[in-house]
C-alpha cells in the first residue's frame, strides 16, 4: 500500500526511532520524499542516512511554532512542497491525577496535542499550493478509554481524536485530508519496559485478540494508506492497528 505514495513530498514528526522511523521507512518505499523531525538529532540524522537521498532530517521542537514553519520550509525548499503531514511525536508520563503538577501535564499536553495544532497551521498553505494534501495525526486507545495514572495522556489522547474531526471539516474544501491512527502496544524505545524479557511482555499482552505487542511497520503501513492516493475517499475517521485491545476485555 505504501506503493501509492509515489512522489509525495512527507513530514513525519518523532521520526528519529519507533513508529516515525518505520512510518519514514514506508514512505520512503513507496517513493515519497521525507522531512523527517525529532529532537533526538544523532537518532534522525542516523536514520535519514540510512533511507538515502530521499530523507531529510531536521531537529525541531514540535511545541515551538517557528521550528513547525523551519520544518515545512525545510520540506518546500529541499523537496518542492508538502503533500502529507504525519503527526506523531509523543511522550507519555505515569503517575496519579493527584500527584501529577501542572509542568508534567502542561508538556504532555503541549507535545502531544499543541503540537498536532501546530503542525496542522503549519503544513496547510503549502499543501494548499500543491491542492491538497493528507494530514496523519496518531492518538492512542487512551485516546478512547481512560487509564489509572495517565490523566495527561488520555487527555491529550482524546484531544487528538477531536482535533482530528474538526480539522477534518474545516479543510476538506480544500482538498486536505485529516485522519487518526490509533495504534495499540507497539514494541518501541518508548514501550520498553526496564528489566522485562520478551516472555514478560507476551504474558502482559497474551490474553489480547492478537496475543502479542505490534511491530513499528505495522502501525506504518496503515498511516501509509491514508497518506495515499489509496485512501481518497477517508476523511476525519479513527482506522484502529491495536490488535484487537479496544475490542473487549481480555480473556480470563
Amino acid at each position: 500500500m505504501s506503493a501509492a505514495v509515489d512522489g509525495k513530498v512527507c513530514l513525519v514528526t518523532g521520526a528519529a526511532r519507533g513508529i516515525g522511523a518505520a512510518t519514514a521507512a514506508a514512505l520512503v518505499a513507496g517513493g515519497a520524499s521525507v522531512v523527517m523531525v525529532d529532537r533526538r538529532a544523532d537518532d534522525g540524522e542516523a536514520t535519514a542516512a540510512g533511507l538515502g537521498e530521499r530523507a531529510a532530517f531536521v531537529e525541531a521542537d514540535v511545541t515551538d511554532e517557528a521550528s513547525w514553519e523551519a520544518a515545512v520550509a525545510t520540506a518546500v525548499e529541499r523537496f518542492g512542497g508538502l503533500d502529507v503531514l504525519v503527526n506523531n511525536a509523543g511522550i507519555i508520563r505515569v503517575k496519579p491525577l493527584l500527584e501529577t503538577d501542572v509542568d508534567t501535564f502542561r508538556k504532555v499536553v503541549d507535545t502531544n496535542l499543541l503540537s498536532v495544532f501546530l503542525g496542522i497551521r503549519a503544513a496547510v498553505p503549502a499543501m494548499q499550493a500543491r491542492g491538497g494534501g493528507s494530514i496523519v495525526n496518531l492518538a492512542s486507545p487512551q485516546g478512547v478509554e481512560g487509564r489509572e495514572g495517565m490523566s495527561a495522556y488520555t487527555a491529550s489522547k482524546f484531544g487528538v481524536r477531536g482535533l482530528t474531526r474538526t480539522a477534518a471539516i474545516e479543510l476538506g474544501p480544500l482538498g486536505i485530508r485529516v485522519n487518526c491512527v490509533v495504534p495499540g502496544p507497539t514494541r518501541t524505545a518508548m514501550t520498553r519496559r526496564e528489566g522485562w524479557t520478551d516472555d514478560d511482555y507476551d504474558r502482559a499482552y497474551g490474553g489480547y485478540p492478537l496475543g502479542r505487542m505490534g511491530r513499528p511497520e505495522e502501525i506504518a503501513e496503515v498511516v501509509a494508506f491514508l497518506a495515499s492516493d489509496a485512501s481518497s475517499f477517508c476523511t476525519g475517521s479513527d482506522f484502529f492497528a491495536d490488535g484487537g485491545v479496544l475490542a473487549g476485555k481480555p480473556r480470563g
